[in-house]
Protein backbone atom coordinates (compact mmCIF):
# COMPACT_ATOMS: atom_id res chain seq x y z
CA UNK A 1 0.00 0.00 0.00
CA UNK A 2 1.29 3.58 -0.90
CA UNK A 3 1.58 6.58 1.14
CA UNK A 4 -1.05 8.87 0.03
CA UNK A 5 1.20 11.85 0.32
CA UNK A 6 3.88 10.85 -2.02
CA UNK A 7 3.12 10.26 -5.57
CA UNK A 8 3.72 7.18 -7.56
CA UNK A 9 7.24 6.11 -8.53
CA UNK A 10 8.41 8.18 -11.73
CA UNK A 11 8.74 6.66 -14.86
CA UNK A 12 11.77 4.74 -15.91
CA UNK A 13 12.86 7.65 -18.53
CA UNK A 14 12.99 9.74 -15.07
CA UNK A 15 14.88 7.23 -12.97
CA UNK A 16 17.77 7.03 -16.55
CA UNK A 17 17.77 11.45 -15.75
CA UNK A 18 18.25 11.31 -12.22
CA UNK A 19 21.73 10.37 -12.29
CA UNK A 20 22.61 13.94 -13.37
CA UNK A 21 25.13 13.21 -15.81
CA UNK A 22 23.47 14.74 -17.86
CA UNK A 23 21.92 17.58 -16.31
CA UNK A 24 22.96 21.00 -17.58
CA UNK A 25 24.71 23.06 -14.36
CA UNK A 26 21.71 25.97 -14.11
CA UNK A 27 19.45 23.36 -14.18
CA UNK A 28 21.32 21.59 -12.10
CA UNK A 29 21.40 24.62 -9.37
CA UNK A 30 17.61 25.55 -9.47
CA UNK A 31 16.88 21.96 -8.47
CA UNK A 32 19.23 21.75 -5.28
CA UNK A 33 17.99 25.32 -4.44
CA UNK A 34 14.56 23.60 -4.56
CA UNK A 35 15.63 21.15 -2.60
CA UNK A 36 17.34 23.22 -0.07
CA UNK A 37 14.18 25.15 0.21
CA UNK A 38 11.90 22.27 1.09
CA UNK A 39 14.73 20.83 3.23
CA UNK A 40 13.93 23.92 5.93
CA UNK A 41 10.47 23.42 6.06
CA UNK A 42 10.46 20.00 6.79
CA UNK A 43 9.33 18.42 10.06
CA UNK A 44 12.94 17.00 11.70
CA UNK A 45 11.61 13.32 11.75
CA UNK A 46 11.42 13.80 7.73
CA UNK A 47 14.49 14.40 7.24
CA UNK A 48 16.47 11.99 5.73
CA UNK A 49 20.01 11.00 7.43
CA UNK A 50 21.79 12.21 4.41
CA UNK A 51 20.43 15.80 4.92
CA UNK A 52 20.55 16.33 8.54
CA UNK A 53 24.07 17.85 8.48
CA UNK A 54 22.77 19.88 6.06
CA UNK A 55 19.27 21.21 7.76
CA UNK A 56 21.87 22.40 10.22
CA UNK A 57 24.01 24.98 7.73
CA UNK A 58 22.63 28.62 7.63
CA UNK A 59 19.72 28.72 5.08
CA UNK A 60 21.88 31.19 3.33
CA UNK A 61 24.55 28.44 3.04
CA UNK A 62 22.40 25.26 2.74
CA UNK A 63 22.61 25.53 -1.19
CA UNK A 64 25.95 25.75 -1.99
CA UNK A 65 27.39 24.33 1.04
CA UNK A 66 25.41 21.54 0.86
CA UNK A 67 24.98 20.65 -2.85
CA UNK A 68 26.52 17.20 -3.14
CA UNK A 69 24.16 15.81 -0.57
CA UNK A 70 21.09 17.92 -1.48
CA UNK A 71 21.37 16.36 -5.06
CA UNK A 72 21.72 13.07 -4.45
CA UNK A 73 18.77 13.17 -2.15
CA UNK A 74 17.03 14.06 -5.35
CA UNK A 75 16.99 10.65 -5.99
CA UNK A 76 14.93 9.26 -3.07
CA UNK A 77 11.68 8.84 -4.38
CA UNK A 78 9.72 10.40 -1.29
CA UNK A 79 12.06 13.38 -0.83
CA UNK A 80 11.71 14.19 -5.13
CA UNK A 81 8.11 13.74 -4.65
CA UNK A 82 8.02 16.52 -1.74
CA UNK A 83 10.18 18.64 -3.72
CA UNK A 84 7.69 18.26 -6.71
CA UNK A 85 4.75 19.09 -4.73
CA UNK A 86 6.57 22.38 -3.07
CA UNK A 87 7.64 23.35 -6.78
CA UNK A 88 4.37 22.48 -7.95
CA UNK A 89 2.61 24.63 -5.56
CA UNK A 90 4.88 27.76 -6.48
CA UNK A 91 5.17 27.67 -10.18
CA UNK A 92 1.30 27.34 -11.62
CA UNK A 93 2.32 27.38 -15.27
CA UNK A 94 -0.24 26.16 -17.94
CA UNK A 95 0.96 22.54 -19.05
CA UNK A 96 -0.17 21.18 -22.35
CA UNK A 97 -1.13 17.67 -21.19
CA UNK A 98 1.48 15.95 -23.93
CA UNK A 99 4.29 18.36 -24.57
CA UNK A 100 4.29 19.80 -21.10
CA UNK A 101 5.03 23.32 -20.33
CA UNK A 102 4.52 25.83 -23.20
CA UNK A 103 7.41 28.32 -21.88
CA UNK A 104 10.70 26.90 -22.54
CA UNK A 105 13.27 27.68 -19.75
CA UNK A 106 14.91 26.67 -16.39
CA UNK A 107 12.63 26.78 -14.73
CA UNK A 108 10.12 24.93 -17.04
CA UNK A 109 12.83 22.18 -17.10
CA UNK A 110 13.27 21.72 -13.61
CA UNK A 111 9.39 20.97 -13.05
CA UNK A 112 9.20 18.65 -16.08
CA UNK A 113 12.52 16.94 -14.68
CA UNK A 114 10.85 16.24 -10.98
CA UNK A 115 7.88 15.23 -13.08
CA UNK A 116 10.57 11.96 -14.52
CA UNK A 117 9.44 13.08 -18.09
CA UNK A 118 12.47 13.38 -20.43
CA UNK A 119 11.18 15.79 -22.34
CA UNK A 120 12.59 18.15 -19.90
CA UNK A 121 15.36 18.11 -22.71
CA UNK A 122 13.34 20.42 -24.68
CA UNK A 123 12.63 23.12 -22.55
CA UNK A 124 16.58 23.67 -21.77
CA UNK A 125 17.05 27.52 -23.27
CA UNK A 126 19.42 27.04 -26.78
CA UNK A 127 22.89 28.01 -25.02
CA UNK A 128 23.54 31.02 -27.06
CA UNK A 129 26.53 30.93 -30.34
CA UNK A 130 30.02 31.57 -28.88
CA UNK A 131 32.25 34.00 -30.73
CA UNK A 132 36.55 32.51 -31.72
CA UNK A 133 37.48 34.68 -29.17
CA UNK A 134 34.90 34.18 -26.14
CA UNK A 135 37.13 31.01 -24.74
CA UNK A 136 39.98 32.09 -24.08
CA UNK A 137 38.30 35.56 -22.66
CA UNK A 138 35.63 33.24 -20.29
CA UNK A 139 38.41 31.83 -19.60
CA UNK A 140 40.73 34.48 -18.20
CA UNK A 141 37.35 36.13 -16.73
CA UNK A 142 37.16 32.89 -15.01
CA UNK A 143 40.55 32.68 -13.52
CA UNK A 144 40.23 36.43 -13.01
CA UNK A 145 37.00 35.14 -10.52
CA UNK A 146 38.53 33.02 -9.11
CA UNK A 147 41.43 35.58 -8.05
CA UNK A 148 39.46 37.57 -6.73
CA UNK A 149 37.37 35.04 -4.73
CA UNK A 150 40.22 33.83 -3.52
CA UNK A 151 41.41 37.23 -2.16
CA UNK A 152 37.73 37.74 -0.89
CA UNK A 153 38.02 34.68 1.08
CA UNK A 154 41.45 36.07 2.33
CA UNK A 155 40.09 38.98 3.32
CA UNK A 156 37.10 37.30 4.68
CA UNK A 157 39.22 35.06 6.78
CA UNK A 158 41.27 38.67 7.65
CA UNK A 159 38.13 40.11 8.95
CA UNK A 160 36.87 37.27 11.02
CA UNK A 161 40.18 37.32 12.44
CA UNK A 162 39.89 41.13 13.20
CA UNK A 163 36.11 40.95 14.33
CA UNK A 164 36.85 38.43 16.97
CA UNK A 165 39.81 40.22 17.76
CA UNK A 166 37.19 43.17 18.17
CA UNK A 167 34.70 41.06 19.91
CA UNK A 168 37.39 39.80 22.61
CA UNK A 169 38.74 43.83 22.95
CA UNK A 170 35.45 45.33 23.45
CA UNK A 171 35.01 42.50 25.74
CA UNK A 172 38.12 43.34 27.77
CA UNK A 173 36.98 46.49 27.36
CA UNK A 174 33.95 46.03 29.02
CA UNK A 175 35.02 44.33 31.77
CA UNK A 176 37.38 47.01 32.34
CA UNK A 177 34.18 49.70 32.18
CA UNK A 178 33.09 47.44 34.35
CA UNK A 179 35.76 47.64 36.60
CA UNK A 180 36.51 50.92 37.04
CA UNK A 181 32.52 51.56 37.33
CA UNK A 182 33.11 50.25 40.34
CA UNK A 183 36.61 51.30 41.47
CA UNK A 184 34.84 54.87 40.91
CA UNK A 185 32.12 53.80 43.11
CA UNK A 186 34.26 52.72 45.87
CA UNK A 187 36.66 55.44 45.54
CA UNK A 188 33.25 57.94 45.80
CA UNK A 189 32.06 55.98 48.80
CA UNK A 190 35.53 56.54 50.49
CA UNK A 191 35.92 59.96 49.73
CA UNK A 192 32.26 60.65 50.99
CA UNK A 193 33.73 58.36 54.15
CA UNK A 194 37.29 60.81 54.22
CA UNK A 195 35.08 63.71 53.99
CA UNK A 196 32.75 62.93 56.94
CA UNK A 197 36.22 61.93 58.59
CA UNK A 198 37.95 65.10 57.71
CA UNK A 199 34.62 67.05 58.60
CA UNK A 200 34.81 65.56 62.20
CA UNK A 201 38.41 65.71 62.85
CA UNK A 202 38.24 69.42 61.77
CA UNK A 203 35.73 70.00 64.69
CA UNK A 204 37.54 68.28 66.80
CA UNK A 205 40.35 70.21 66.25
CA UNK A 206 38.67 73.43 66.42
CA UNK A 207 37.18 72.51 69.96
CA UNK A 208 40.43 71.40 70.74
CA UNK A 209 41.95 74.59 69.60
CA UNK A 210 39.27 77.03 72.02
CA UNK A 211 40.17 74.41 74.70
CA UNK A 212 43.96 75.36 74.23
CA UNK A 213 43.48 78.98 74.15
CA UNK A 214 41.14 78.96 77.22
CA UNK A 215 43.77 76.91 78.65
CA UNK A 216 46.56 79.53 77.25
CA UNK A 217 44.76 82.51 78.92
CA UNK A 218 44.79 80.52 82.39
CA UNK A 219 48.36 79.91 82.00
CA UNK A 220 49.22 83.23 81.15
CA UNK A 221 46.87 84.83 84.27
CA UNK A 222 48.91 81.70 86.35
CA UNK A 223 51.93 82.93 85.42
CA UNK A 224 51.71 86.22 85.87
CA UNK A 225 50.20 85.48 89.55
CA UNK A 226 53.33 83.66 89.84
CA UNK A 227 55.76 85.81 88.93
CA UNK A 228 54.20 88.04 91.51
CA UNK A 229 54.38 85.72 94.07
CA UNK A 230 58.50 84.84 93.01
CA UNK A 231 58.82 88.84 93.25
CA UNK A 232 57.33 88.59 97.05
CA UNK A 233 59.14 85.73 97.68
CA UNK A 234 62.86 87.04 96.63
CA UNK A 235 62.16 90.14 98.67
CA UNK A 236 61.12 88.18 101.77
CA UNK A 237 64.39 86.08 101.37
CA UNK A 238 66.68 88.70 100.53
CA UNK A 239 65.43 90.17 103.90
CA UNK A 240 65.90 86.46 105.07
CA UNK A 241 69.62 86.77 104.22
CA UNK A 242 69.93 90.16 105.72
CA UNK A 243 68.89 88.80 109.08
CA UNK A 244 70.67 85.38 108.79
CA UNK A 245 74.09 87.65 108.23
CA UNK A 246 72.97 89.82 110.50
CA UNK A 247 72.74 86.55 112.99
CA UNK A 248 75.74 85.18 111.91
CA UNK A 249 77.99 88.04 112.31
CA UNK A 250 76.47 88.54 115.61
CA UNK A 251 76.90 84.73 117.00
CA UNK A 252 80.68 85.12 115.71
CA UNK A 253 81.41 88.20 117.63
CA UNK A 254 79.84 86.46 120.57
CA UNK A 255 82.38 83.39 120.21
CA UNK A 256 85.43 85.64 119.50
CA UNK A 257 84.71 87.46 122.30
CA UNK A 258 84.02 84.99 124.34
CA UNK A 259 87.49 83.04 123.40
CA UNK A 260 89.24 85.88 124.01
CA UNK A 261 88.09 86.09 127.49
CA UNK A 262 88.83 82.43 127.81
CA UNK A 263 92.03 82.53 127.22
CA UNK A 264 92.74 86.03 129.64
CA UNK A 265 90.96 84.24 132.04
CA UNK A 266 93.33 80.86 131.64
CA UNK A 267 96.34 82.98 130.80
CA UNK A 268 97.21 80.24 127.96
CA UNK A 269 100.35 81.03 126.85
CA UNK A 270 100.83 81.09 122.75
CA UNK A 271 101.44 77.59 121.04
CA UNK A 272 104.80 76.99 121.26
CA UNK A 273 104.56 73.45 118.95
CA UNK A 274 103.10 72.27 115.44
CA UNK A 275 101.62 69.35 114.48
CA UNK A 276 104.56 68.42 112.02
CA UNK A 277 107.09 68.70 114.96
CA UNK A 278 105.17 65.93 116.68
CA UNK A 279 105.27 63.25 113.73
CA UNK A 280 107.68 61.03 114.97
CA UNK A 281 109.26 58.53 111.97
CA UNK A 282 108.39 55.45 110.94
CA UNK A 283 110.32 52.50 112.94
CA UNK A 284 112.79 50.62 110.98
CA UNK A 285 111.87 53.01 108.35
CA UNK A 286 108.70 51.22 107.68
CA UNK A 287 106.00 52.77 106.28
CA UNK A 288 102.53 52.04 108.16
CA UNK A 289 99.13 52.29 106.78
CA UNK A 290 95.96 53.89 108.50
CA UNK A 291 94.06 50.96 110.21
CA UNK A 292 96.62 48.28 109.88
CA UNK A 293 96.85 48.36 113.75
CA UNK A 294 101.00 47.84 113.48
CA UNK A 295 100.61 45.12 111.04
CA UNK A 296 102.85 45.01 107.58
CA UNK A 297 101.65 44.25 103.84
CA UNK A 298 102.69 40.80 104.92
CA UNK A 299 100.56 39.91 107.52
CA UNK A 300 97.74 37.58 106.15
CA UNK A 301 95.43 38.88 108.88
CA UNK A 302 95.67 42.05 107.64
CA UNK A 303 94.10 41.28 104.42
CA UNK A 304 91.03 39.74 106.64
CA UNK A 305 91.12 42.93 108.01
CA UNK A 306 90.66 45.14 105.21
CA UNK A 307 88.02 42.50 103.42
CA UNK A 308 86.17 42.53 106.63
CA UNK A 309 85.59 46.36 106.00
CA UNK A 310 81.71 47.42 104.86
CA UNK A 311 81.54 46.80 100.83
CA UNK A 312 84.91 45.71 100.73
CA UNK A 313 86.09 44.55 96.83
CA UNK A 314 88.29 42.67 96.12
CA UNK A 315 90.70 42.37 93.28
CA UNK A 316 93.15 39.68 92.32
CA UNK A 317 95.99 39.54 89.38
CA UNK A 318 95.24 35.78 88.78
CA UNK A 319 98.16 34.40 87.19
CA UNK A 320 100.99 36.70 89.39
CA UNK A 321 99.13 35.27 92.18
CA UNK A 322 98.61 31.35 90.57
CA UNK A 323 102.42 31.18 89.72
CA UNK A 324 103.97 32.48 92.84
CA UNK A 325 102.33 29.74 94.97
CA UNK A 326 101.41 26.45 92.77
CA UNK A 327 103.28 27.64 89.39
CA UNK A 328 104.32 23.34 89.08
CA UNK A 329 100.34 23.07 87.75
CA UNK A 330 98.84 23.91 84.39
CA UNK A 331 97.37 27.17 83.78
CA UNK A 332 93.97 25.37 83.97
CA UNK A 333 94.67 23.41 87.19
CA UNK A 334 96.32 27.05 88.63
CA UNK A 335 92.70 28.70 87.21
CA UNK A 336 90.57 26.04 89.53
CA UNK A 337 92.27 25.86 92.48
CA UNK A 338 92.88 29.89 92.77
CA UNK A 339 88.68 30.32 92.11
CA UNK A 340 88.41 27.76 94.74
CA UNK A 341 90.43 29.70 97.18
CA UNK A 342 88.73 32.73 96.56
CA UNK A 343 85.40 31.76 97.07
CA UNK A 344 85.90 30.36 100.32
CA UNK A 345 87.81 33.78 101.28
CA UNK A 346 84.77 35.61 99.38
CA UNK A 347 82.28 33.20 101.14
CA UNK A 348 84.40 33.56 104.88
CA UNK A 349 84.63 37.79 104.00
CA UNK A 350 81.67 38.62 102.84
CA UNK A 351 83.61 40.95 100.23
CA UNK A 352 83.06 41.20 96.65
CA UNK A 353 86.03 39.58 94.63
CA UNK A 354 87.21 39.71 90.91
CA UNK A 355 89.69 37.67 89.37
CA UNK A 356 91.46 38.47 86.00
CA UNK A 357 93.46 36.05 83.91
CA UNK A 358 95.07 37.06 81.02
CA UNK A 359 94.03 35.95 77.72
CA UNK A 360 90.16 34.35 77.01
CA UNK A 361 88.61 30.71 77.92
CA UNK A 362 86.53 29.31 75.74
CA UNK A 363 84.92 27.36 78.09
CA UNK A 364 83.97 30.18 80.53
CA UNK A 365 81.88 33.01 79.84
CA UNK A 366 83.10 37.07 80.10
CA UNK A 367 81.94 37.96 83.67
CA UNK A 368 80.39 34.53 84.41
CA UNK A 369 80.61 33.57 88.48
CA UNK A 370 82.46 30.77 89.60
CA UNK A 371 81.88 29.80 93.31
CA UNK A 372 81.08 33.37 94.44
CA UNK A 373 83.72 34.74 92.51
CA UNK A 374 83.64 37.41 88.98
CA UNK A 375 86.40 36.04 87.04
CA UNK A 376 87.09 38.28 84.07
CA UNK A 377 89.70 37.24 81.27
CA UNK A 378 90.66 40.19 79.26
CA UNK A 379 90.52 41.10 75.37
CA UNK A 380 92.83 43.31 73.94
CA UNK A 381 94.76 44.39 76.46
CA UNK A 382 96.81 42.42 79.66
CA UNK A 383 95.02 41.63 82.61
CA UNK A 384 97.31 44.66 84.72
CA UNK A 385 95.60 47.02 82.79
CA UNK A 386 92.06 45.31 83.06
CA UNK A 387 92.61 45.65 86.69
CA UNK A 388 93.87 49.34 86.67
CA UNK A 389 90.65 50.28 85.05
CA UNK A 390 88.63 48.32 87.27
CA UNK A 391 90.09 50.14 90.27
CA UNK A 392 89.58 53.90 88.25
CA UNK A 393 85.94 52.86 87.58
CA UNK A 394 85.65 52.32 91.39
CA UNK A 395 84.11 55.14 93.50
CA UNK A 396 86.91 57.53 95.58
CA UNK A 397 86.28 55.75 99.79
CA UNK A 398 85.38 52.78 98.91
CA UNK A 399 87.43 49.65 100.24
CA UNK A 400 89.74 48.28 97.33
CA UNK A 401 92.38 45.64 97.77
CA UNK A 402 94.58 44.60 94.93
CA UNK A 403 96.71 41.31 95.45
CA UNK A 404 99.57 41.59 92.89
CA UNK A 405 103.34 41.98 92.58
CA UNK A 406 103.82 43.44 89.78
CA UNK A 407 105.57 47.14 91.23
CA UNK A 408 103.94 49.50 88.08
CA UNK A 409 100.17 48.30 88.74
CA UNK A 410 101.32 48.38 92.52
CA UNK A 411 101.87 52.15 92.01
CA UNK A 412 99.30 53.15 89.84
CA UNK A 413 96.09 51.31 91.68
CA UNK A 414 97.81 52.98 94.93
CA UNK A 415 97.58 55.99 93.21
CA UNK A 416 93.77 55.77 92.32
CA UNK A 417 93.39 55.23 96.90
CA UNK A 418 93.54 51.04 96.51
CA UNK A 419 95.38 48.98 99.19
CA UNK A 420 97.89 46.74 97.53
CA UNK A 421 98.70 43.28 98.50
CA UNK A 422 101.48 41.49 97.63
CA UNK A 423 100.53 38.07 96.05
CA UNK A 424 102.70 35.69 98.69
CA UNK A 425 100.13 36.77 101.56
CA UNK A 426 97.29 36.11 99.58
CA UNK A 427 98.70 32.52 99.09
CA UNK A 428 99.46 32.47 102.97
CA UNK A 429 96.36 33.05 103.78
CA UNK A 430 94.57 30.82 101.30
CA UNK A 431 96.86 27.57 102.31
CA UNK A 432 95.16 28.68 106.24
CA UNK A 433 91.56 28.35 105.32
Amino acid sequence: MTDPGVDADPPPAARETADGRDVPAPLRAVLVQAASDVLGALDPVEIPATLRAVRQFAPRRRASAGAGPLWAALSDDAFRARVRRAWSADHPEPVDEERGPLTPGWEAAAGVWLAGDPAWRELVPAAPEIADDAVPRAVEELLRAQADVARLRLELTRAQGDARGAADELAALQRDLRRLRSDADRARSEARRAADDARAVLETAQAEHRAAAEERAAAAADRRAADTERTAARAELRSARKLADARVRLLLDTIVDAASGLRTELALPPAGELPADLVAPAPDGAPRRPGSRGRSVEDPALLDELLRQPRAHLLVDGYNVSKSGFGELTLVEQRHRLVDGLGRVAARTGAEVTCCFDGQDAAQAPGSLARGVRVLFSAGEIADDLIRRLVHAEPRGRVLVVVTSDQEVTRDVEADGAWVVPSPTLVARLQQL
